[in-house]
């Protein structure tokens, strides 16, 4: 796994857009566009609730949200609530990404890969 400044590279496939890798090691586009609205409230579009609502289906044990190149994304309150009930490591992605390749637990990937 490889990221830089707008893209991510996940086993042999390139993408250009914020992705989630699911407990079952799928990978799927970010719907931040549920998020869209409060980029004036953070200055950037954050994670917010409206986006973490297959966590209860899928039931990871461990959340890994990498932050962007930078570790810039930000979080809703209503986010950090929801994630609060799992484990969740936040990290700026080129780091996460390190991690989540050794880890033998179920977990989902929220991959920023901008700021």
């Amino acid at each position: 796994m490889q990221t830089g400044f707008g893209w991510i590279e996940v086993g042999e496939k390139t993408y250009p857009h914020d992705i989630i890798i699911h407990t079952d090691g799928s990978v799927s586009k970010r719907k931040k566009k549920v998020s869209k609205g409060m980029k004036g409230d953070y200055g950037h579009t954050p994670l917010s609730e409206f986006e973490l609502g297959f966590l209860s289906d899928e039931t990871p044990e461990v959340v890994y949200i990498g932050t962007g190149q930078y570790g810039s994304l930000p979080l809703t309150p209503e986010a950090e609530e929801i994630l609060s009930s799992f484990i969740t490591v936040l990290l700026p992605t080129s780091e996460i990404i390190r991690v989540i390749e050794e880890e033998k637990r179920s977990f989902v990937a929220l991959l920023h890969i901008t700021c």
